[in-house]
């Protein structure tokens, strides 16, 4: 069994806690900005901690792959530009779409492709 990718160990324990039996974790990742304290992904969902509610209060959210009804990069560049360079991606999954922003290309990059091929299946 391969060990999860992450960036913090207090995210990853906080993943592990809610695992369910059989389950894997496959990474977490912290993110920057407002809103998203960290994204998480396993071989049944994303989970995501959310620090958007009122009163300094924070959620971790599970979506099972099959409510994601779209993954996409987000970006400040045309098209013609480097848009896959982006570190920050969209996780819709109808009411809402949550943001993640990323330190780095390859971790937005690892996240969409996990979740693409997760609904895609």
């Amino acid at each position: 069994m391969t060990e999860p990718i992450f960036d913090k160990s207090e995210q990853l324990k906080q993943v592990q806690q809610a695992i369910l039996e059989g389950e894997t974790i496959i990474a977490v990742y912290d993110c920057i900005g407002a809103g998203t304290g960290f994204i998480g992904l396993t071989d049944l969902r994303v989970v995501i901690q959310d620090k958007s509610f009122v009163g300094s209060r924070t959620a971790i959210t599970s979506i099972p792959y099959k409510n994601v009804r779209s993954v996409s990069f987000l970006s400040n560049k045309s098209w013609a530009g480097h848009f896959f360079s982006s570190s920050s991606i969209a996780v819709d999954i109808g009411q809402q779409t949550y943001e993640a922003d990323f330190r780095g290309i390859e971790k937005a990059q690892h996240v969409h492709r996990v979740i693409l091929e997760q609904i895609t299946r």
